[in-house]
């Protein structure tokens, strides 16, 4: 099965950006969220990729880690590494962490355009199946024409024929290695080295709004194009069920139970509070709590699932989302949990700083029937709605 790998170089300065408090354009927030961690967020959450390379200037290394990875919670992201000093030389060096078939795609999108649909990426990956080199780009609305060194019109070009490219560009590993082989620093982009070999490129009709943020005048563009276009309100929902066993403590809702039996599983098996975790990630499309908290991991070894919960609501506020209310459901013939469930909700509403009023837990039975009924397992259901905070 083939890999489909990803580089976005983000080691550019931001020369045209002016005087800005950032350290480089990439971090310039954007309703309250880094462009680069948009960015990344998009592509780590497509399905459509399965390995990124980061490329940041040296002195970036430590602040793309720390402030963009970890603060967002971004997976699928295999190294961060030192971009060269011009965007060639970082993507080669971004080139040079690929290992893999020649037939493996390669995805290139700058840092700087944190605008890219689901839709788009998945067109022009398909686009590159098909013909080996592909890149998005959208057409001209003004009259364009070819100038001389001293500014005097040389050529009217036909709108019809002139495309403006972007990025993602994508290609087969072998064949954006064998271009960039070639030492051609004047490229402007990855296209020109591959139609240098004498390559064809398809390209894909692409949404306007990916624009690569350059100039002040580019934040203020994707502001007005991200409060036009997003949903303020999100829901999500998360499952979970645990097997019950002697010899374990029961917790449910961050809250002891006295029972002769508790759930298995690696932490403390917090069927109740997994699910509200599974909701919550699910409402800003940030994965599972097995993706953020996996049990191969000894540090989670044991952990109570109030420390993971409030690491979660940490992950959503950093994502500039609101928690609006949650209403779960658990599932369980023994034992009796409805004089647990309001020290279960102030625990809740406690880690993530909500009104008791916004936690609504509930307790049912299956009378007897499958697994649960039998006594055999909790189950826990639970959706969540969130704001965002702008």
């Amino acid at each position: 099965m083939s890999n489909t790998f990803c580089i976005v170089p983000a080691a550019g300065c931001g020369s045209r950006m002016g005087p800005i408090s950032y350290p480089t354009k990439q971090y310039i927030e954007l309703r309250g969220i880094p462009v680069l961690a948009r960015t990344l967020m998009t592509l780590s959450t497509s399905g459509l990729v399965d390995r990124i390379i980061v490329a940041v200037r040296p002195s970036d290394l430590l602040l793309c880690e720390e402030e963009i990875i970890e603060k967002y919670g971004i997976d699928r992201v295999a190294a961060v590494i030192p971009g060269g000093a011009t965007r060639t030389e970082t993507v080669r060096l971004a080139l040079d962490q690929l290992k893999g078939d020649p037939a493996d795609l390669v995805v290139i999108h700058d840092g700087a355009r944190p605008l890219l649909t689901l839709e788009d990426l998945r067109r022009v990956i398909e686009a590159a199946k098909d013909f080996q080199a592909a890149a998005l780009s959208s057409g001209v609305q003004d009259t364009v024409k070819l100038v001389d060194h001293q500014g005097y019109v040389t050529d009217t070009l036909p709108r019809s024929r002139v495309r403006l490219v972007q990025t993602p560009q994508v290609f087969s590993l072998g064949l954006i290695k064998q271009a960039y082989a070639v030492d051609r620093s004047d490229a402007t982009d990855d296209c020109a080295l591959v139609e240098a070999l004498g390559v064809k490129v398809k390209l894909i009709e692409g949404n306007r709004r990916n624009i690569k943020i350059t100039t002040p005048e580019d934040v203020t563009m994707a502001e007005g194009y991200l409060a036009d276009s997003r949903p303020m309100f999100r829901v999500g929902c998360g499952y979970d069920v645990h097997r019950l066993v002697p010899g374990r403590k029961l917790v449910l809702g961050g809250v002891g139970i006295p029972y002769s039996k508790g759930l298995l599983g690696h932490s403390d098996a917090d069927c109740l509070l997994h699910a509200i975790m599974d909701a919550m990630l699910g409402a800003v499309g940030a994965g599972d709590i097995g993706r953020h908290f996996p049990d191969s991991d000894e540090a989670y070894a044991g952990i109570s699932s109030l420390v993971l919960l409030e690491r979660v609501g940490a992950l959503l506020e950093a994502r500039n989302f609101v928690l609006c209310n949650i209403d779960a459901t658990v599932v369980a013939e023994q034992p009796r949990l409805s004089p647990h469930i309001p020290k279960m909700q102030q625990q809740i509403a406690k880690t993530l700083g909500l009104e008791l009023g916004l936690v609504n837990i509930k307790a049912t039975t299956t009378e007897g029937m499958g697994p649960a009924g039998e006594g055999q397992c909790i189950v826990a259901h639970a959706v969540v709605a969130v704001r965002r905070r702008d």
